[in-house]
């Protein structure tokens, strides 16, 4: 109940710092110069991270909205591939020395979207 009630607090508290749902393309994940916001998200300012390191950068970004996860995944599939970033798997991509994750988190309707950028491992 505590995690439902966060989720609701973090749509609430996006739209009310004007963050409604974009346009697409014309809207970019805050801490990512090209990583496009899909329609029907709406960013979680509060939830941004930015961090340098010596080995890369690390960034860290939510959004939340009404749509299903696997819309999420069609649009991020169909579209990082043109900027440049190789499908690992459905929501693993490849960059540049970099990956991003994108990880799901739902509660009833809602879909909280986190995207997480950090250097790639050399394992």
């Amino acid at each position: 109940m505590k995690h439902r009630t966060g989720i609701i607090s973090a749509v609430l508290f996006a739209l009310c710092l004007g963050g409604v749902p974009s346009r697409g393309a014309d809207v970019f994940v805050y801490g990512f110069e090209d990583l496009p916001l899909m329609t029907g998200l709406s960013q979680v300012v509060g939830n941004s991270i930015l961090f340098d390191t010596p080995q890369g950068r690390i960034v860290q970004a939510s959004a939340v909205g009404t749509v299903s996860q696997s819309a999420v995944l069609k649009f991020y599939i169909e579209t990082l591939p043109q900027l440049g970033w190789t499908i690992v798997d459905d929501t693993e991509f490849q960059r540049e020395g970099e990956t991003l994750k994108v990880e799901f988190t739902a509660e009833g309707q809602v879909l909280e979207v986190r995207f997480l950028v950090e250097p790639t491992s050399n394992e």
